[in-house]
């Protein structure tokens, strides 16, 4: 599952390839719950990254459950 992150101010987007076995309800919670603190949405990406955004900075969130498992390039 990929989210996307629209950050005000900014042309470019922010984007989170989450764990393969992540459940998009709890995803949700996560971010709702970052947002309405009003401090730091953080999310964990696949790799085990942690990635911060400031609550005040974010435009908009876009979830999208069917990459989960998507891969581009070579190999298989």
């Amino acid at each position: 599952m990929n989210v996307r992150i629209g950050v005000i101010q900014s042309q470019k987007e922010i984007e989170v390839e989450m764990a393969p076995d992540s459940d998009l309800k709890s995803v949700k919670k996560t971010i709702a719950a970052g947002l309405a603190s009003g401090e730091v949405l953080w999310l964990t990406d696949s790799r085990g990254r942690e990635v911060g955004v400031l609550a005040a900075s974010v435009a908009y969130v876009e979830l999208d459950p069917s990459s989960a498992g998507r891969s581009i390039g070579f190999g298989g």
